[in-house]
């Protein structure tokens, strides 16, 4: 499934009830489209470079992991995807935080390419990546961080960007909630940058 398109309004999972996407990695539904996003990519990229087979694949994955500055954020996290780490055998740049190659792979993604698409704020598709890498990659970050990152993957994805004051707003209602409360507050925190995005639309 593709991406939502910009100014497109979020909906609702049917297997967790919160906005699509916004419920992995623990709703497998949200799961599975959080993974499309990157793996629709890679099928476009394989179609283009003429790719058959699982050997072509493995080669264009290493090719692409070493030079991620050439290509598109989303193939670079496909390929990464693709290979495996010599240390700690998980998919590259998805084992645990101190493995080394996993660690440095992870920190040479963020060379790839990141284009904004037509009518979104500059910096949006930074957000979206930046976002879905974290819910690709849960067990190296802050469940606090998660779940602000989790829960507004929705609104980056239909083109929205939360101002630096939203940002920092939310994160302070995060810190203050108590722990049951901190997903019902960033949920609310959503719904709020959503009716204000509408308003000045």
């Amino acid at each position: 499934m593709a991406r939502p398109a910009v100014g497109a309004t979020p909906h609702r999972c049917t297997e967790c009830g919160g906005y699509e996407y916004g419920g992995a990695p623990a709703c497998s539904a949200c799961r599975a489209l959080v993974d499309g996003i990157v793996e629709d990519e890679w099928a476009a990229f394989l179609a283009r470079m003429g790719a058959a087979g699982e050997r072509d694949e493995t080669a264009l994955a290493e090719i692409v992991a070493a030079e991620p500055d050439q290509h598109d954020w989303r193939v670079v996290d496909a390929a990464l995807d693709r290979l495996t780490c010599p240390d700690c055998g998980d998919r590259l740049a998805r084992g645990p935080l101190g493995c080394a190659p996993c660690d440095l792979a992870h920190g040479f993604r963020y060379a790839a390419i990141e284009t904004d698409r037509p009518g979104v704020p500059w910096g949006n598709e930074h957000g979206v990546r930046v976002n879905v890498s974290v819910v690709r990659r849960p067990h190296v970050t802050s469940p606090d961080e998660l779940l602000a990152r989790r829960l507004t993957l929705p609104l980056l994805l239909a083109g929205h960007l939360p101002t630096t004051e939203e940002a920092q707003r939310m994160s302070a209602r995060i810190r203050q909630a108590p722990a049951a409360r901190r997903a019902q507050v960033v949920e609310e925190a959503v719904e709020e940058m959503l009716r204000h995005t509408a308003s000045r639309g």
